[in-house]
């Protein structure tokens, strides 16, 4: 999967915000917000193909965590971000 064009992270008052770019993408009905974690994940999959496999393996890199939550959390943010629709297969 990769993320969806037109779609970028930008840090607002300090918050972590996906934002729409293009007319095609505007949804104002809701905001997309990302901890620390997730916006690390965005920027390192930025323009790149990855699974749940990528993000496993960039967060084992990254943070002190075991493989099974690593894992777990790798499944679950691709879930939040599919139903976002900030990502496609």
């Amino acid at each position: 999967m990769k993320q969806k064009k037109g779609f970028n992270l930008r840090t607002i008052c300090g918050e972590n915000i996906v934002v729409a770019e293009g007319i095609e993408n505007i949804d104002f009905s809701r905001i997309i917000s990302m901890n620390e974690s997730a916006a690390y994940l965005w920027k390192k999959t930025q323009g790149t193909d990855f699974d749940a496999q990528t993000l496993k393996d960039l967060l084992l890199e990254e943070y002190e965590v075991d493989e099974t939550t690593a894992e777990n959390d790798a499944r679950k943010l691709i879930a939040t971000w599919s139903e976002a629709g900030i990502i496609e297969n």
